[in-house]
């Protein structure tokens, strides 16, 4: 069959497998718009603020999402692991507690976790860089509204509303980011990261709030209003081992920009950030297999479909290599000349990317079997995993920075993200008698009958 026609086929089919593919699809799409317009961004601040002020900035920025993300606490995840399963049950009452409980938890949380970090700032602000202080102000009155944001990414990704759930914070936060820096510079204002936290500040509240409104305008629409139930204990007990291994997970992502913000001046931040997030561009490929993916793997669960998960994992699998290694292999190939884009200075970072590259495919080749893991109740095993490959990870950065500088960083980085890759493949086969690699064949696989519990 020719492609246009598989394609048209795939397009308007209805079964689960098909309904993954376009989710993925329209994560790919997403994240490609995101991703260019994160890159454009990012070289129009560095250009405008410079090395020095720009890699204040970044570093700030990366804490303070960080920081969000884990003020969930998982739920934004656990959300994904039963709404499906509540839905197929048709337990509404369930579905509005869940979504509620959920948002109400992550922004107190969160807000718990701004008065602490302002107390800290005040306390032990004589021992941080002068520089950093004020940006780090501002960084944490954002954290409640990126809480709610990964929270109602979530809830609108379990229902599948891809575009709803993704496109605020990768398409609309990062736009009005660089609108609002541009304005204040335009009506006067300074071109120094202080600014462009401000304008991240005011584009957080302006994009998570907005999203609100429309996830519960479409939740109101689809599930009348009633009573709530509400099974806190259940739901904690699924969303804290999530919140480690996302927490592992996003250390995992993250932990170098941080570890270069302690070890070298900002930068040197700005060049390696500058090579990691080019690099990146490769990674929005497995977030968006893992987006169409996750609620696959829930809804196999729950019909207890063993074969039909071995087989879609390795699916899921081979969607992010071959589409990592295509996207991975131009990125190299434009690399001096994206970087360029950033300043003369950001050319440095190019073997860097060649370096990060390599731990990409290592992780490709698995796809989101940490999520596997997550849908089919093996959160602590998974915890483990990325316990490991993240005292992996801080242990090489601490160790080779200092010995190598930025080449240092992504050789812990790549070499961590192996080691993640192996990690979970074993996990998965041993737990779930599944071998999710990509170049498996899928029908050749038979998981074992008990390994898979919902």
């Amino acid at each position: 069959m020719p492609a246009g026609q598989r394609l048209v086929r795939a397009l308007r089919a209805e079964d689960e497998t098909a309904r993954a593919q376009r989710m993925a699809a329209t994560a790919f799409a997403i994240r490609v718009v995101s991703a260019g317009i994160a890159f454009v961004s990012q070289i129009i601040q560095a250009r405008l603020m410079g090395e020095f002020e720009y890699g204040i900035f970044v570093f700030v920025w990366v804490l303070v999402v960080l920081a969000g993300n884990f003020s969930c606490l998982g739920f934004h995840t656990a959300v994904i692991r039963f709404l499906p399963q509540y839905d197929l049950e048709r337990a509404e009452a369930e579905i509005r507690g869940l979504t509620s409980t959920a948002r109400l938890f992550a922004m107190t949380s969160a807000s718990i976790l701004a008065l602490t970090g302002i107390s800290a700032l005040h306390l032990f602000g004589d021992s941080i860089e002068h520089y950093y202080l004020v940006p780090l102000f501002l960084a944490v009155f954002a954290l409640p509204m990126i809480a709610l944001g990964d929270v109602l990414d979530g809830t609108a990704r379990a229902n599948r509303w891809a575009i709803l759930g993704l496109s605020p914070t990768y398409i609309v936060r990062p736009s009005l980011i660089l609108i609002f820096m541009l304005g204040a510079v335009a009506a006067g204002a300074p071109a120094t990261a202080v600014t462009a936290m401000q304008a991240a500040l005011a584009a957080t509240y302006v994009t998570s709030l907005g999203q609100f409104l429309m996830v519960d305008r479409r939740l109101i629409n689809r599930f009348a209003k009633g009573s709530r139930r509400i099974d806190f204990s259940a739901w904690i007990k699924v969303a804290l081992p999530i919140f480690f291994i996302e927490g592992f997970g996003f250390l995992l992502t993250n932990s170098d920009v941080i570890v270069v913000g302690f070890y070298l001046p900002p930068d040197q931040v700005a060049v390696y950030f500058a090579a990691a997030k080019t690099m990146a561009l490769v990674q929005f490929v497995f977030f968006a297999v893992k987006a169409g993916a996750t609620p696959r793997f829930s809804g196999l669960i729950a019909e207890n479909d063993r074969q039909g998960l071995a087989s879609f994992a390795v699916t899921a699998a081979r969607w992010s290599f071959w589409a990592s290694l295509v996207v991975g292999a131009i990125v190299l190939m434009l690399g001096e000349l994206l970087l360029g884009l950033f300043g003369s200075a950001f050319t440095a970072g190019y073997v860097l990317m060649v370096i990060l590259f390599a731990g990409n495919m290592a992780k490709a080749l698995v796809g989101p079997a940490e999520m596997l893991l997550t849908m089919a109740g093996r959160q602590q095993l998974c915890v483990a995993v990325y316990a490991v490959a993240l005292a992996c990870n801080i242990g090489l950065n601490i160790t080779l920075i200092p010995a190598w500088g930025l080449a240092g960083a992504a050789t812990a980085t790549a070499t961590a993200m192996s080691v993640e890759a192996l990690l979970l493949h074993l996990a998965v086969r041993r737990a779930l008698g599944i071998t999710v690699f990509a170049l498996a064949t899928p029908h050749a696989l038979t998981p074992r009958p008990e390994a898979v519990h919902p």
